[in-house]
This record gives structure tokens, sequence and C-alpha cells, in this order.
């Protein structure tokens, strides 16, 4: 039953079916393009002109390989071309009655022994599989865009595959140089049932108006190091696509989660589809055209009318790595740094730490000895918050607990001057909490770092009802002074980022607990398929399994949606003391140092 697939059939020459032709035809194989419309295959002829005449430019394949690969890629209009396919994959527009139908007009055409595959990203295959009369050599293959670049594949099987045409397509994927992934028959599969989650959730925070546009991708590039943000990524992929890929996840699965945040309906109505269309959440400079360009909702990068509050003195409260980084951060930038700990060794230990940094700096070049010593000399270790007396901006980073950022609060109301403003570094606290605990409510504001401190970009500034606007206007500001990018958001559980990353990273989590996928092919899947700096469950372990629990907890409690609710394995792992990284094991298992 095994079958050499030296011969394969694209149906459909869109975008997608144009880069899976370019994909075979320059790994030597005999390519078959199908499409109704004659306009659609000059395109992809010319679409592989292009791109193999810019390989030559490049002297990636010599003029000889060129010409080949143009002579193995022909186009018909007419499925009847595919009777000598040993392999057929679809890629016709997402519906099943257009799907079903090739599927229907193939079986009276191909070979017994010919593996017929679908390019669906969000459609059932053992649906499609079920109609033909051969479902056992039905199955899926799911490409990613740009497909010559992409190297992540999915593998779907239904409960109908036999396992020989897995293996089949499976040993081609390799060949083709790409790396595959073996998953089961579900809406989304593994990289796009995670990844259109989030954007969906993306899209609801936007359509609040808890964040613009810009701060929501500006947040998760920077906060996350993802190639783009979601909003952007829902118009490169088209939102009418991407509708159609949660109504199929949502009819499956009932999880609010999946549910089309109606902005995307809307703007599908309303024929604001993306890229495409030259306008969805952004505007472009032409239909299908990559630059953004200004429109109403864009900001003016003029100053504000507030004025922030003059700041030449920081004190930073702890004596952790988000502490000692914070500090050396705002001495880089020239301020004068008070760091208090709960004692004058804890302060001292956590000016050595900065100055083992500045040390590793100045070893590689990106800063002299000089400027090392200086930066060094503004910070001053102290044994007790009484040393923020004069300081401008009080910064606190101790432990995530409400009562103890509390407690620190009603002390810096007593020792900071008036004026000062006061900010809290908590990534899941209700920041208004933390305000009360002071009489002055109106200067305190919220400021998420990201570890490690000196090197991420991002800072979240959380205003809460009671903040004043010059406060936040004097956080912006020093945001800026100290190069790193402010994003605006609201006080509530997870702000930007954390809201958005945890119910992914929870949702991968319920995919081993459902044996849907392993941890290695989930980690693949989102690391070649997503453009994700780490995989689910590497970036998991390296927070910190109890640290993400924690966020988990915070953000079912205060959104009390059912899809929320922490995976049971977290809790399990977390209860047995697998806390990732730190302690050894997590979701997998690290050699002791």
């Amino acid at each position: 039953m095994d079958t050499p697939l030296t011969t394969i059939a694209v149906v459909g020459l869109g975008t997608m079916g144009t880069g899976i032709a370019e994909v075979l035809a320059r790994a030597g194989r005999e390519v078959i393009g199908i499409d109704v419309s004659e306009a659609a295959a000059r395109q992809a002829v010319a679409s592989l002109e292009a791109s193999t005449a810019r390989s030559v430019a490049r002297d990636r394949i010599t003029e000889q390989e060129r010409h080949d690969i143009l002579a193995r890629f022909r186009t018909f209009s007419d499925l009847q071309a595919a009777a000598d396919a040993e392999l057929v994959i679809e890629v016709v527009p997402e519906t099943y009655e257009i799907k079903q139908q090739v599927f229907r007009e193939l079986d009276a055409v191909v070979s017994p022994t010919a593996i017929l595959a679908t390019g669906t990203n969000a459609l059932s295959v053992t649906r499609l599989a079920a109609e033909s009369q051969r479902p056992e050599r039905v199955l899926g293959l799911h490409f990613f865009n740009p497909a010559p670049v992409m190297k992540l594949i999915e593998v779907v099987s239904s409960v109908l595959t036999a396992p020989p045409a897995v293996e089949s397509v499976t040993r081609l994927a390799r060949e083709l140089g790409k790396e595959p992934v073996a998953v089961g028959d579900r809406p989304g599969f593994v990289a796009d049932g995670l990844l259109f989650g989030y954007l969906n959730q993306a899209a609801a925070m936007y359509e609040a108006n808890y964040a613009s546009r810009e701060d929501i991708d500006a947040a998760m590039k920077l906060g996350c190091g993802l190639p783009m943000g979601p909003l952007a990524l829902l118009d490169l992929i088209g939102i009418d696509t991407a509708r159609t890929v949660l109504e199929a996840m949502y009819s499956a699965s009932h999880d609010r989660l999946h549910a089309p945040a109606p902005v995307l309906g809307q703007l599908s109505e309303a024929g604001l589809t993306g890229r495409k269309a030259g306008r969805g959440f952004y505007t472009y400079d032409a239909p299908g055209g990559q630059s953004v360009v200004p429109d109403a909702l864009t900001p003016t990068g003029s100053a504000g009318t507030v004025t922030g509050r003059e700041v030449s003195s920081v004190g930073v409260a702890g004596s952790g790595t988000m502490a000692s980084g914070i500090a050396e951060v705002f001495a880089k930038a020239g301020y004068t740094v008070v760091l208090a700990a709960r004692s004058q060794e804890k302060a001292d230990t956590a000016k050595a730490r900065i100055a083992k940094s500045l040390d590793r700096s100045v070893s590689k070049g990106r800063m002299t000895q000089e400027v090392r010593d200086g930066t060094l000399a503004r910070i001053t270790p102290a044994g007790s918050l009484d040393s923020f007396a004069d300081v401008g901006l009080a910064v606190e980073a101790v432990a995530e607990d409400l009562e103890i950022k509390r407690q620190l609060f009603r002390t810096l109301d007593k020792v900071c001057k008036p004026g000062a403003v006061l900010a809290t570094t908590t990534s899941s606290l209700p920041v208004v909490a933390v305000a009360r605990a002071t009489s002055r409510p109106e200067d305190v504001v919220g400021m998420h770092f990201f570890n490690p401190a000196p090197a991420m970009k991002l800072v979240e500034v959380v205003r809460t009802v009671l903040t004043a606007d010059d406060v936040h206007a004097t956080v912006r500001e020093v945001c800026v002074k100290v190069r790193k990018h402010p994003v605006d958001c609201g006080d509530r559980a997870g702000f930007i980022v954390n809201a958005l990353l945890f119910p992914y990273l929870n949702n991968a989590i319920k995919m081993v607990e459902e044996h849907y996928a392993t941890l290695d092919d989930i980690d693949a899947a989102m690391k070649l398929g997503g453009g994700y700096p780490m995989g689910p469950f590497e970036l998991l372990d390296v927070v910190g399994l109890d640290v993400s629990l924690a966020i988990e907890r915070v953000l079912h409690g205060e959104f009390r949606d059912p899809g929320l609710a922490p995976a049971p394995l977290l809790e399990h792992l977390v209860a047995a003391g697998c806390l990732g990284r730190k302690t050894g094991r997590g979701f997998r298992e690290y050699a002791r140092r």
C-alpha cells in the first residue's frame, strides 16, 4: 500500500497552492497544478518564474536547475489531469461543499493507490474522508504560509486513515526539508488551534477599548518576542479566514474563547478583511499591500497636554532579580538610584548582582569601564525604605503577594515626599488595591517591567480609575528616558501580555491532557508554524509552573470564564513540586547544576 510520491497534483493555485507547488518542484517532484481559473494558473507559473529567477540572481541555484524546476511544473484547468498523480493535495476555498465536490471528482479520476490530502486548517478531515470512496487514503497536509519558507507541516490523521498513507506523506515532508508533526483531526489542529484562540482574545481586547491596536501589537512583540502582533497577524491571515477557523473551532469545542469576537464579523461583513482588502484593523497602501498608512485611529505622536512631574532620583524596593534589573535600567539612564531591601546585607548583595551584570556588558564590548563605574556609583544600597525620603519615583519589586505589597505601600506613603510617584511592578494583582493602602491613591500607578529588565524593552503602564493624569504622564516620560516602550492598559488581571499569553499556555496543557499531541510536537508546531521563540512547554518551565498557575488563577477569578480554569495537569505538577527549570523538573526534566 506504500506509494512512491514522485508525481503530485496540487488543486487550487492561490497563494498557498502556488507555494506548495514551488516546494514540490524545487524538491524534484513532477507537479501538476490544477485550477479552474486560467488567470490563477498563469499567475502561479509567473510566481515560480520570478522566485527561481531571484534564486539564480542570489547564486542559490544555477540557470539549468531553474530550467528543470520550471519544466517540472505544468498547469491544467481540469481535474482529469490528476489521473497519474500518486498524491493529490487540494487547497481550494475553505468550505465543505467545494472540497467535497473536488474529492468526489478525484475519486473517479485517480488510481486506487493514490493518496488524497486536504490542506484545510479548519474543517474536519474525517468528514471529508467519510464521503470519499477511499477514506483510508484521505488525510490532512497542513502547510503554513508562505509554504516555501515555513518549515512546519501538520500531518492530520482521521480515525479512517491507513498508517501507510501517513508514513508516505511524512517521509515526503522530510524529503521536502520540512518538519512533519503528527496530529489528530480537530479544528485548528495544533498550531492554529492554539494560535487562533489567542488572536480571538486580542481582537476582543481591542473591541473592548482596553488598549489600542498599536499597544496590543507592541506588547506581544516586545513582551513575548513574537514576529508580529496579533492584530497585524489577523490582517495578514485575512479576518474572514480567521472568523471561519474560529467558527469551526467553536462548533467543536463550545469554548467561549473560540467564539469569534463580534468585531471579526463586523469587519468581514464590511469587506474590511485585512491586507488583501487594503484595510482591516489597520489601513494599507493598497489592496494586497504590506505598508501600513495612517488613518483616523493612528496616534499623532504629538506631545500630550499633560506634563509629568519632575523625577531625578528613583527608589527601587526589593532585592531579587527584577529589583536589581530595574535599578540597573534607571542607573544606566543617568538617574540616581536608591536600592532598598529588608536588610543592608540583602541590598549590598543586590548591588553586587548589578555589578556582575555590568561587568558582562564591559567584557562583551557593550559598555566602557568608565561608564560601568559611573553607573554603579549612581546606585546606593540601603537596608530601609526610610532612604526613599527624597526620591521622585518609588518602584516596588517585591513578592507577588497583595498583603506584602499593601504593607510596603503603607510604608512608602509615610516616608516618600508629597508628589512622589509610587509604582508597583505587579504582573497580576489589582493596582487599585495597592493604591488604596495609601492616603494618596492618585499618585499610584503600575509599571510592569519584563524579565530580564535590562534586556526587555516593554513596560506596561497601568493606570487605575484613581491615577492622576500627571502621574500617568510622568511614568510614560520616564519609560522613554530609560529607553523602554510604554504601552497603556487598564487595571485588570493580566494587563495585555499575560491576559493573552497564559490562556494560550493553558490551552497547550489541555492538548497534552487530552493526548492530542506530545509536548515536543506542540512546541515544534508553535516555533515552526507560529514563529514563537519558544514552545509553550519550554516557556512554562522557564517562567515557573507555580508562577504560571498563580496567574491562571487570577485570570480565572477575574473573568470567570470556564475556559480560563487552570488545566488540572498544571495543578498536579505544582502540587508535586515540579515547578520547571528552577526545581529540575516541570513538563520536562533538566540536569541539576
